[in-house]
C-alpha cells in the first residue's frame, strides 16, 4: 500500500500527468482513425491510426485493446484515492464507466481466444456492437470516460476550502501539511 500512497500523495500530480499522457496517445490514435474514415474516406479496414500505419497488427490485436482497457481501469482505480469532494465523485463515474469498457473489452478477447463469436456474429462483437459500429463505438466510450475524468481533474485543482483541507497531494502547488491541513503561505514568497 505504500505505493497507493506514493502515487496519491507526494507523486499524485506526477502519476496523473503521466497518466494524461497515455490517454491523450489513445485519443490522438482514435482520432486519427476518424479523421482517416470521416475526412480522408479511406475504407475502415485501411484506416488504421497513428501507430496502425506503421504496426498494423496492433489495430487487430485485441490483446493489444484489452491491454490499453486494462491499464485505464488500473489507472483510474489506482489513482482515486488522491480525489476529495466533488473531483473524487467525477473520478468514479469515469472509473465505473471505464469498468464496463473493460468487460466490452474482455468479451471480444475471449471470442478471438476460443475462436467462438458471440451471438452469432461473423465477427467478434462486444455488447454494445450489436447495435453501433466499433469505431463510432470506441469514440463514444473514450468520451463518456475522459469527460468525467477532465471535470474531476479540473475540480481537483481547484477545490473549496474543505476539499483543500481533505487533500493529502499537492497538486494545487500549495504545501501540504503531516495530517492533510494546509500548511500557511508565506505571503512575502
Amino acid at each position: 500500500m505504500r505505493l497507493t500512497a506514493a502515487l496519491n500523495g507526494r507523486h499524485h500530480q506526477a502519476a496523473l500527468n503521466t497518466f494524461m499522457v497515455v490517454v491523450l496517445a489513445h485519443w490522438a490514435e482514435h482520432l486519427v482513425q476518424a479523421w482517416q474514415i470521416w475526412v480522408l474516406h479511406w475504407p475502415r479496414p485501411k484506416a488504421r491510426g497513428l501507430l496502425g500505419e506503421p504496426f498494423p497488427w496492433l489495430v487487430t490485436s485485441e490483446w493489444m485493446h484489452y491491454g490499453y482497457a486494462l491499464v485505464m481501469l488500473i489507472g483510474l482505480f489506482l489513482l482515486r484515492p488522491g480525489f476529495v469532494g466533488r473531483a473524487r465523485t467525477w473520478w468514479t463515474v469515469a472509473l465505473a464507466i471505464q469498468f464496463w469498457h473493460h468487460i466490452e473489452h474482455l468479451l471480444l478477447l475471449i471470442q478471438v481466444q476460443t475462436h467462438h463469436n458471440f451471438w452469432g456474429q461473423p465477427v467478434p462483437t462486444s455488447v454494445l456492437q450489436l447495435a453501433f459500429q466499433r469505431v463510432e463505438l470506441h469514440l463514444f466510450y473514450n468520451s463518456i470516460v475522459f469527460v468525467p475524468m477532465v471535470i474531476a481533474m479540473y475540480l481537483h485543482l481547484r477545490p473549496n476550502p474543505r476539499e483543500l483541507r481533505a487533500m493529502d497531494c499537492s497538486c494545487t502547488g500549495l504545501p501540504v501539511g503531516s495530517r492533510g491541513f494546509r500548511e500557511p503561505v508565506p505571503t512575502g514568497a
